[in-house]
């Protein structure tokens, strides 16, 4: 059993994965996603995971628009650990996964199950077991282009908590809560290196704060 413990090698992650296509969930590396889970197969799922490694593959439908009872899957998803569950009155279980690593979906597997199993391949994002380095983080354009973001929405923030809060928590904080588009999250999601991924979530948050009520962006 991993317990509590970190993942930090190939070794360490698991050669078949269950996933959770969902549309519009982003989940990103040390990133917190609570999930509500009520359809029977992802209540199976979860009572499967947590008799095993507690790990599952979150991933967007290549369609997000697609009413599929099986979509095609997008290319990159993301493993993420059980660290809290709950099981309500009602019967449906209240989670919160902690992304591990990202993934790609090297093939899916015939199963019996009512939930789906991929082999995933972790290789080309080991990166993401490391502990990120801030860098030169570009705080105050992010929080400038957050400020245009919210004021367009009439939205407000905690602005001393995202003034100080670590890069990595601020950013996945941000690109998982804000209502992006499902292709825009998969940017994120698929971003190459941390510097792409904040120019990524900087670049999405000027451009919709940039839009006009009826969608078309502002020159």
């Amino acid at each position: 059993m991993h317990g509590a413990r970190s993942y930090q090698h190939l070794d360490d992650l698991p050669k078949s994965l269950a996933i959770f296509p969902l549309s519009g969930a982003l989940l990103l590396p040390r990133g917190h996603l609570p999930l509500n889970i009520f359809e029977p197969r992802y209540l199976a799922m979860i009572d499967a995971t947590l008799a095993g490694d507690r790990l599952i593959g979150m991933i967007q439908p290549a369609d997000p628009g697609s009413d599929a009872e099986r979509p095609e899957l997008a290319a990159v998803g993301c493993a993420g650990r059980i660290t809290a569950y709950r099981e309500t009155e009602d019967g449906r279980y209240l989670i919160t996964l902690t992304g591990v690593c990202r993934f790609r979906v090297a093939h899916e597997f015939a199963t019996d199950t009512p939930f789906r199993r991929i082999e995933p391949d972790f290789a080309p994002f080991l990166d993401d077991l490391g502990v990120l380095e801030d860098g030169a983080f570009p705080r105050e354009r992010l929080l400038a282009a957050l400020k245009h973001y919210l004021a367009h929405r009439d939205l407000k923030a905690d602005w001393q908590s995202a003034a100080s809060a670590p890069a990595e928590t601020l950013v996945n904080a941000l690109a998982m809560l804000c209502p992006f588009e499902p292709a825009e999250k998969q940017a994120l999601l698929e971003a190459p290196t941390w510097p792409a991924r904040v120019d990524t979530l900087i670049a999405l948050l000027e451009m919709a704060a940039s839009e006009t009520p009826g969608g078309d962006t502002m020159n």
